[in-house]
């Protein structure tokens, strides 16, 4: 008998290290981002982290902030093949973005806004909205992009964020705060300025709106989250396996007449017609007929 009491409590003693091990890892750390468990990450809510959107905080005090903020960084941080795609696409795109935001005053935390709008991807929309930034053609012509059967500017990288920014800055004029200038974006400029004169307020956290709207900022919010932090979520990307930038590899051309056939014009510049869209995704022709006086440049590898 005594013996049986002496293999017990020498088998008990690692099952019970093992239980305080397990309970510790669960419950010790609550500032932990995420966890391991059989090879994947489990997300874990910072809920004493302070979150900043173009220098305005989140205010986790409150339950509706906190539960909004938590579903978006568990939702994209889980989306991993989509956020995977982002954050290699990123390095190709975030320093074109941030010249031209810093150039025009906007906070550099906008950048994330085309990830949430675009996932980085030139393409269009079912509702008509094109580009990075989505913009609608109306907009696009508003803020100076030219659109037309043979060129939409929507689709070039500086000049659409050059308009982003001129229409972000117009918003913020309006309504004051950076994020409810991020939800006009979302919900559009009219929409928001309804909300604001209906519900007596341009504090974006006061009010309620759609479910996508209610729903963007944070979404930007976990995006910017995600990105400046990818290891403690599970994206391991070097620097080295994202994306390339053609900095330094190419060129551009001014372009004064009308161009009869691009994939010609591309020959001259050793590349192939595939080339020259991927570099010039805004010329939407196989030519390029000028007004007197018109002008473009189309960048080319050297």
């Amino acid at each position: 008998m005594q013996s049986k009491k002496l293999l017990f409590a020498l088998l008990g003693i690692p099952l019970l290290l093992g239980l305080i091990f397990l309970f510790q890892a669960f419950q010790g750390n609550e500032s932990s981002t995420t966890l391991q468990e059989s090879g994947k990450f489990i997300v874990k809510f910072d809920k004493n982290k302070k979150y900043e959107l173009a220098g305005e905080s989140f205010d986790l005090r409150s339950f509706d902030v906190r539960e909004r903020l938590e579903r978006e960084i568990l939702v994209n941080a889980n989306w991993i093949s989509s956020t995977t795609i982002n954050i290699k696409r990123s390095a190709r795109f975030f320093p074109v973005f941030s010249e031209i935001l810093a150039k025009n005053g906007v906070p550099d935390d906008f950048k994330y806004l085309a990830v949430a709008e675009s996932n980085l991807e030139l393409k269009g929309s079912p509702a008509g909205a094109i580009g990075l930034w989505q913009f609608m053609k109306d907009t696009g012509k508003e803020f100076g992009l030219k659109i037309n059967e043979q060129v939409d500017e929507r689709y070039h990288t500086e000049k659409a964020t050059e308009a982003f920014c001129a229409k972000i800055k117009k918003d913020k004029e309006r309504f004051g705060s950076w994020i409810t200038t991020m939800a006009a974006y979302n919900m559009g400029r009219g929409g928001m300025i309804r909300v604001t004169d209906r519900q007596e307020t341009t504090d974006y956290f006061e009010m309620n709106l759609s479910d996508e709207t209610m729903r963007y900022p944070f979404r930007v919010m976990a995006i910017k989250e995600i990105f400046e932090n990818p290891d403690k979520y599970g994206f391991y990307i070097p620097q080295e396996d994202r994306y390339e930038r053609f900095e330094g590899r190419t060129k551009k051309v001014e372009v004064s007449k009308s161009i009869s056939s691009l994939a010609s014009f591309a020959e001259q510049y050793d590349m192939s017609y595939r080339d020259l869209k991927i570099l010039n995704p805004w010329l939407r022709d196989y030519k390029l007929n000028l007004r007197d006086g018109e002008r473009y440049e189309i960048e080319v590898f050297k």
